[in-house]
Parts: C-alpha cells; structure tokens; sequence
C-alpha cells in the first residue's frame, strides 16, 4: 500500500485496467516476489527505513514510477533503476501482465551467463 501511495505514472492514471491489474498481481505476490519486484525496479530489494517516501533514485528522493511502453502486449516490462522506473506495455489481460511480470522478475534478476 505504501509502495502504491508513492508511486507516479507516465501515460497511465492511477485508474488504467492496467494499473488496477497491476496492484491486484502485486497484491497476490509473495514476499519474494515483492522482492523480486523491487529489485528489479530499483536495483534494491530493501523498502527504505522511512518507508517508500525516502526512495532513492540517482539524484536523490524519487519515487517508483510507472511509464506507458509502447510497444506490443508480447514485449516483457522493462526498468530503469536509476530513476526507479517500471516500463509497463498496455497488455490485454491481467492473466498475461501477470505472466510477462513474473518473467520479467525472475529471469531479469539471473544476470548475464557467458557460455
């Protein structure tokens, strides 16, 4: 809830299906997945002491935000962490914004592997 109070949007409302989808996947994530989220966005997993308020970006306080992407409901989210910045693609269905997070989380907090 503190994370939703302190968030801005970039060619979203607060009240875009997408947004709302978005709060309700959150909402239902585990504990490591919130994690997985916030590292994924912010390059940190840690919730700042004072709450998401403090957040920091690269020029100090700068709270989570949600940009548009567009591009196509099949490219996954992407992030900016410096700005703590969450690049969201208008997708159709909560079912599939749910799929392309969860990938987007799990596999974008692997790294790069050299073969």
């Amino acid at each position: 809830d503190d994370l939703r109070a302190n968030t801005e949007y970039s060619g979203y409302t607060a009240a875009a299906p997408v947004i709302q989808w978005f709060w309700e996947v959150v909402q239902g994530f585990s504990k490591e997945d919130k994690a997985r989220l916030l590292q994924f966005v912010t390059g940190t997993s840690k919730v700042p002491l004072e709450g998401f308020s403090a957040l920091q970006g690269i020029s100090g306080c700068q709270k989570f935000q949600i940009h548009k992407a567009y591009v196509s409901g099949d490219h996954l989210p992407s992030a900016h962490t410096c700005f703590n910045q969450l690049d969201l693609p208008e997708y159709p269905s909560k079912q599939h914004l749910e799929e392309r997070l969860l990938v987007a989380i799990h596999e974008g907090n692997e790294g790069f592997g050299f073969g």
